[in-house]
């Protein structure tokens, strides 16, 4: 049977986005049903679902011009720029820049993300602890617990902007991450194919 603390993923924090319940799920599983042989996975699971998911959009980007998820939905990432006579095919890959980026917000960026809620929730619980309340670092704790959520805010709200003008047509990119990966989107062609 599962203790009530393997409920939730470790620390209370999610999990990375594409990770589906069903892995975390079977994480949780193995780690609990043998900690000598499968704790490892509970412990470093971030990093090393980080370096698989590396692995992936890498291929995917190299290959296809494309994440793992756009290549599905017949998507490819066009260097911004590009003429239409002069777009690359899909299966020639991103240039070295634009799949860096691409890579450095695909997979690197969420990374971060949840190890910074990580660590909030982390601190969060940790408030009432036993660091006297004159404590430089309980201080700095304090400040960063008041700001984080309002930078938060405003980082989604960049996003959800970002969505609101894409949708009234008065934006080429859904996420401000592809303007900064100088790619957008567009439909796979027959040549692609």
């Amino acid at each position: 049977m599962r203790s009530s603390k393997s409920a939730a993923p470790e620390d209370g924090a999610p999990s990375p986005a594409p990770v589906p319940p069903s892995h975390v799920l079977c994480r949780e599983v193995l780690a609990e049903s043998s900690p000598a042989r499968y704790g490892f996975i509970w412990r470093w699971f971030d990093e090393i679902f980080t370096l698989l998911d590396l692995l992936l959009q890498q291929h995917y980007l190299s290959k296809t011009s494309a994440s793992f998820s756009e290549k599905f939905y017949g998507l490819k990432r066009i260097v911004m720029g590009d003429t239409h006579k002069l777009q690359r095919l899909a299966s020639a890959g991103l240039p070295k820049q634009q799949l860096w980026k691409s890579i450095m917000f695909l997979v690197f960026l969420p990374y971060l993300k949840v190890k910074l809620e990580k660590l909030v929730s982390s601190l969060r619980e940790d408030e009432y602890s036993i660091h006297p309340p004159s404590s430089c670092w309980k201080q700095f704790y304090r400040a960063f617990l008041a700001v984080y959520p309002f930078v938060n805010m405003a980082w989604e709200g960049w996003f959800l902007v970002q969505q609101l003008q894409y949708i009234l047509g008065k934006a080429q990119h859904h996420s401000p991450l592809l303007s900064l990966a100088e790619v957008r989107l567009g439909q796979l062609t027959g040549q692609d194919v």
